[in-house]
């Protein structure tokens, strides 16, 4: 096994095509196929399923191809020690939508200006989704909600939001999950933890929500709750930040579910020079 086969099976492994592949790192096809095939037989292991001239990853292939990219990337770190030269290369964040709408911008352009030889590449989604991401390699961390205790990840906490529920403007106070018992809610898909936060508060309460209409940003989730459609759960920070927020009322939640810590996250033991620089900003 050798560096030159790593580079290439991850390639391929992402491409998912030989011939793709060998355009990037130009190389012939025949060489690529010959390498892999060495890969394989020195590990034991089919790293890839051949269907119809496409490679789809195996089981082995998707755990291989995780420590494979970390190798790559201590490699890179390595040779930017060794050389003295500032951190560059490749910083892949992802962000839940309202930490990136509120909370970085300064963070992002203070980055870019004072490292500009690292590439930034910024993704947003739910907590779920960027956990997934930092797990599989597509990642290089993320702010999600936390804390997250999983074995391969580590963090720390970096922000704290105050979570409101957002209603119509004329709206009684809410203080209770009963008091809104069977109102339709607006909320990002299952696997936001916001999403859950919300609808365990209501179970909590003994209430049960209404109909959950599942939304792509917070903008719609606000319009909809000022044309009176029902009620959001959102960060304080982020309702203030949006047009048309004094259109609708804002009830902070019980103290014990009032406030979320935003984390960042990374992979056990994958912290990078890139990585490390963007931390620094943030302490």
């Amino acid at each position: 096994m050798d560096l030159i086969q790593l580079e290439m099976f991850t390639t391929v492994a992402e491409t998912g095509s030989i011939h793709a592949a060998a355009q990037k790192v130009h190389r012939v096809p025949s060489n690529l196929t010959t390498r892999i095939k060495q890969l394989e037989a020195d590990l034991g292991v089919d790293l890839f399923i051949r269907e119809n001239q496409r490679l789809k990853l195996a089981p082995a292939g998707h755990s291989f191809l995780h420590y494979s990219k970390r190798i790559l990337e201590l490699v890179d770190e390595a040779r930017m020690v060794v050389s003295g030269n500032e951190p560059q290369g490749m910083l892949a964040l992802g962000s839940l939508e309202s930490t990136a709408a509120v909370r970085i911008p300064g963070v992002l352009a203070t980055f870019n200006q004072r490292y500009p030889k690292i590439q930034l590449s910024l993704s947003t989604g739910p907590s779920g989704d960027q956990i997934d991401g930092v797990l599989e390699g597509r990642l290089s961390a993320a702010f999600v909600d936390g804390p997250v205790l999983h074995p391969a990840l580590d963090g720390l906490a970096v922000y704290e939001e105050e979570m409101v529920i957002v209603a119509p403007v004329d709206h009684a106070p809410i203080a209770h999950a009963q008091q809104v018992n069977g109102a339709n809610i607006y909320a990002f898909r299952a696997n936001c933890s916001y999403r859950r936060h919300f609808e365990s508060w209501f179970h909590h309460d003994q209430a049960i929500p209404g109909k959950i209409h599942e939304m792509e940003s917070y903008h719609g989730m606000l319009a909809c709750v000022i044309a009176g459609a029902g009620l959001a759960l959102m960060p304080r920070s982020m309702l203030e930040s949006m047009p048309g927020s004094h259109q609708a009322s804002a009830w902070p939640l019980p103290p014990d579910w009032r406030y979320l810590k935003t984390w960042l996250i990374w992979r056990r033991g994958a912290k990078t020079r890139q990585l490390e620089a963007f931390i620094g900003l943030l302490e």
